[in-house]
């Protein structure tokens, strides 16, 4: 959680969990996570993963999906049914749709291919830590409303008709994008600048920010199926209503 950030002399502590079998690979990760100022805590196994992630408490985890004891499907399950809000980034060799799907909607904030660029994915791992706010930035208090739907961006908290709804970064992260841009459309090009920053194109990332926004409408949307908040603009990308409280 934000609030039990470990604090070194320079700051937040910023650690990440490389949760992966090939040894050779997890080197390469660990070199590059080093060299841009992250503290790394290394697992080959998923049972490994699970207890480093409770003892290490780091900021960010990355989690190759295939591992030899379970998924790691399993092992992002598991976490955020400990109620672990950590931003979680899944590795694989797969890049099937089904396996991106499944991946997000277990919980995962995002979705790397093999083979790993490492200047991409040491830019990914620094764009979710950015969303989680824990690169010690503070917002400006700000809250969005709309109809029965209240976002708070400074507590990063979503409340429709009372009940708070937990969503994970990347999900709130998108949700803030649209809110803030309510009744235009934005392209998925311009989402993912924001989601991500420079570099990341193609079809896994749109399909990803296809998957998110449908998880966020079965989170916010009182009928996802017919949604009055996250509309689709075809050829475009999405808007968010810009209708306001009665």
């Amino acid at each position: 959680m934000i609030d039990q950030l470990e604090h070194g002399a320079d700051g937040p502590v910023r650690r990440v969990l490389i949760a992966d079998p090939d040894s050779r690979l997890r080197a390469d990760i660990a070199a590059a996570c080093l060299q841009d100022g992250f503290e790394v805590v290394e697992a080959t196994t998923g049972q490994e993963a699970l207890a480093s992630a409770a003892e290490a408490r780091p900021t960010a985890i990355l989690l190759e999906v295939s591992l030899p004891d379970m998924s790691g499907f399993d092992v992002c399950r598991e976490l955020r049914r400990l109620g672990d809000d950590v931003p979680i980034i899944l590795i694989s060799a797969r890049a099937d749709e089904i396996d991106v799907v499944v991946g997000l909607e277990i919980g995962a904030d995002d979705y790397v291919t093999k083979p790993v660029r490492m200047r991409e994915l040491t830019a990914r791992i620094a764009a979710n830590l950015r969303r989680a706010r824990l690169d010690g930035h503070e917002l400006q208090r700000t809250r969005l409303e709309f109809k029965d739907l209240l976002i708070d961006l400074n507590e990063r908290r979503v409340v429709r008709q009372g009940d708070e709804i937990a969503l994970t970064h990347t999900e709130f992260e998108l949700l803030s994008l649209l809110a803030a841009n309510a009744g235009k459309a934005l392209s998925r090009e311009r989402i993912l600048q924001h989601i991500w920053g420079q570099g990341h194109q193609g079809d896994i990332e749109t399909r990803v920010i296809d998957v998110h926004v449908r998880n966020l409408r079965r989170k916010i949307e009182l009928e996802p199926s017919r949604p009055f908040y996250v509309l689709a603009v075809p050829g475009i990308g999405y808007r968010f209503t810009n209708a306001r409280p009665d």
